[in-house]
């Protein structure tokens, strides 16, 4: 369950987009099953600038509670607001509707520097 045209970081989070425009930003079926069962999402307004490594929220399940990292510099422009009423969807579709937040890049390269599909899968079963 790593989608081949996605990038990852090591924290657990996904990117969808070339960093031409808005990236979508996500945490990884790999994240959500060690989470468990979400209960609770926290994000950041639009506009709010990030820079990579920057929390961007929690989310909380019904083990713990989890930050979530920017996976690149930039500004969030849209933040996914079915969460609100519906944080199940992370675990349910984590590479679908449950996206959590698009973030414009500061710089578009930055997205090439994150993990390939191999490269993170190679991480998730060390």
């Amino acid at each position: 369950m790593i989608p081949e045209d996605l990038r990852y970081t090591a924290e657990h989070e996904w990117v969808a987009g070339d960093g031409s425009g808005p990236v979508r930003v996500g945490i990884t079926h790999f994240a959500q099953d060690a989470l468990g069962d979400i209960v609770f999402v926290q994000l950041p307004d639009e506009g709010t600038e990030v820079a990579a490594g920057d929390s961007l929220g929690e989310i909380e399940s019904t083990k713990s509670v989890s930050e979530i990292y920017a996976p690149i510099a930039g500004t969030v422009v849209a933040k996914n607001a079915s969460l609100t009423d519906e944080p199940e969807l992370i675990n349910a579709e984590p590479y679908a509707a449950g996206w959590l937040v698009e973030i414009a890049p500061a710089d578009s390269g930055a997205i090439a520097q994150l993990l390939d599909a191999g490269a993170y899968k190679a991480l998730t079963e060390s």
